[in-house]
């Protein structure tokens, strides 16, 4: 059985999972719109990671007898400022959420809640991984600068990306 607060910090970041999904969203649209149809394809498979992410969440508070608490999802920027800047974004948004996952595994080991502890290593190497891969793009995107020519390229490797599972 989870403990209250442990209940309430799950369905909480349940819903980060869900606006990440829904900032990807709009990130791929951006792209679409831009002419980067690559970039426009892997935001698309990240946003449907993100909700398979949240999904997870939704499935353990369930799992533990919890009771799984929807709130409202923030409305994610319409735009951004240039490819670079869609990228910097979302390696923000990835270490905002290895930053709350950290604080879940605190929660977790405060309460002596090892399933929850379990659970979520799952998420701590995942986000080792997430922040790894927008990084990487970030500092190629930085070294492409102006290159008109390498951007199409790198929108091409981003659009080989698999869709997971």
């Amino acid at each position: 059985m989870l403990k209250p607060e442990m209940e309430r910090a799950l369905n909480e970041q349940l819903g980060a999972e869900l606006y990440s999904s829904h900032l990807y969203l709009a990130m791929s649209a951006f792209c679409e719109a831009e002419g980067y149809p690559g970039a426009a394809r892997w935001f698309r498979v990240q946003a449907d990671e993100e909700r398979g992410h949240a999904m997870r969440f939704f499935d353990h508070v369930v799992g533990r007898g919890g009771r799984v608490r929807l709130g409202e999802i923030p409305a994610p920027p319409a735009g951004f400022d240039s490819l670079l800047g869609a990228f910097e974004q979302a390696l923000d948004q990835e270490r905002q959420v290895t930053a709350a996952i950290d604080r879940l595994m605190a929660l977790a080991a405060e309460h002596g809640d090892h399933a929850a502890a379990a659970f979520l290593q799952w998420f701590v190497t995942e986000q080792v991984e997430e922040e790894k891969q927008v990084a990487d793009v970030v500092a190629a995107l930085r070294a492409i600068g102006d290159d008109a020519a390498a951007r199409f390229i790198l929108d091409r490797e981003l659009g080989a990306r698999p869709a997971e599972g």
